[in-house]
């Protein structure tokens, strides 16, 4: 969860500080209580050429109710908190100029209330040559919390290869370390069996050229 939450928060400010790209990533669905959370919405713009100011809403919809709470607005550079239960706990962390394409916003201290269905939505004005064009974007966010963070599927798998990765390299540096011992160990034998045996080749020679002046 929270490295997953770092790449939404990374995409996030890619997006907000780039005016040339920009990539939708779906929000994280689960929070921890105790925590702060960042509610994630992005909504790209598709003419990047044609200037824009948004506006952005969240609205709340608790699991037990029918209707959505008006809870945020931002119309940069203005931030407001519109409902007394998200009161000094909400904070805007998406793209701070008029062309908004990030609306995250963190949640602090996320409480067992906070559970239940987020909508964000984007109010853009395209400003076109001949007429301005209104467009809506709305995403919603299912969210659950809980007293404990749970691990994704793939984090295990991951660390466990990481670990298994250790052992098989520690492994496969124990069989090097063998091998280069056993191969220097072996050159050095060998090259003493050539010292032995030049020095018993001098000596022979010199035997020999001793035997020869006494025959003489």
């Amino acid at each position: 969860m929270i490295c997953c939450s770092s790449l939404f928060v990374v995409v996030s400010l890619f997006v907000s500080q780039c005016h040339g790209g920009c990539a939708e990533v779906d929000s994280l669905t689960e929070a921890v209580a105790g925590d702060r959370f960042l509610l994630g919405c992005i909504s790209c713009k598709r003419r990047e050429e044609v200037s824009a100011r948004t506006t952005v809403d969240w609205h709340f919809k608790p699991v037990e109710e029918e209707e959505f709470r008006h809870i945020f607005h931002y119309d940069h550079p203005s931030a407001e908190i519109l409902h007394q239960d998200f009161s000094e706990r909400l904070e805007w962390h998406g793209t701070k100029n008029r062309d908004i394409q990030t609306g995250a916003i963190y949640l602090h201290n996320v409480t067992f209330n906070d559970t239940g269905t987020y909508r964000c939505t984007f109010h853009r004005t395209l400003f076109l040559a001949m007429s301005d064009q209104h467009v809506t974007v709305e995403k919603d966010v299912e969210l659950s919390v809980v007293a404990v963070a749970n691990r994704e599927l793939t984090s295990v798998i991951t660390e466990i290869m990481m670990y298994v990765l250790i052992v098989v390299l520690q492994l496969w540096l124990i069989v090097v370390l063998v091998y280069c011992y056993k191969k220097i160990t072996a050159e050095h034998e060998a090259r003493e069996a050539r010292k032995a045996q030049k020095a018993q080749a001098a000596l022979l020679e010199s035997k020999d050229s001793c035997e020869r002046v006494q025959l003489e």
